[in-house]
């Protein structure tokens, strides 16, 4: 009888912040500002605006997540073109906001938001939406180009994706003086 080995729960949570972790501070920063707004953590703008143009961003964001509950409820339960056109679309112009926000400036960095966004079904879809958002013309030519190289052949053309939901939601965090 052969017993298969799986990692601990807990080696997976710390796995998702060591990835969390190699994400640059500004990809860091918009992530905890992004779960707040889509989950209603805290008073978002109160938290993370620091002027107003930051203010304005957040409530365009605001504005943006209100259509996330309903696409955690499109997800396609498969691969068939049927059932992509709302959902995909819908994906894509999120995508397209955040990815224009200027502090996502990678694909793993966008696939660990999303995955907290919407959840573990939609990881088939993120390469596809990613890849999408990241070629619309409200980007500079250079950071359309730095987004795309971004995404690895193997994420890419991944054959099959973990069905397993994210456990690690990064929060604000208050500085302790040494």
């Amino acid at each position: 009888m052969a017993t298969s080995m799986k990692p601990a729960d807990g080696s997976l949570t710390l796995a998702e912040i060591k990835e969390f972790a190699s994400f640059d501070a500004a990809a860091q920063r918009y992530i905890r500002r992004s779960l707040d707004v889509a989950y209603c953590r805290s008073d978002a703008l109160a938290l993370w605006s620091r002027d107003v143009v930051e203010a304005a961003s957040i409530r365009a964001q605001t504005k943006t997540y209100e259509f996330l509950p309903g696409l955690r409820q499109a997800i396609p339960e498969d691969s068939g073109l049927s059932q992509i056109e709302g959902f995909l679309g819908l994906l894509i112009r999120i995508s397209a906001f955040d990815l224009g926000q200027d502090r996502i400036s990678t694909f793993g960095a966008y696939r660990f938001l999303y995955e907290r966004l919407i959840g573990a079904a939609a990881r088939p879809w993120f390469p596809a939406a990613f890849c999408a958002a990241a070629s619309l013309p409200h980007l500079h030519p250079q950071r359309r180009r730095a987004l795309l190289q971004s995404i690895s052949e193997a994420a890419a053309t991944a054959p099959g994706w973990s069905t397993r939901e994210p456990v690690f939601f990064p929060e604000w965090v208050e500085k302790v003086e040494a």
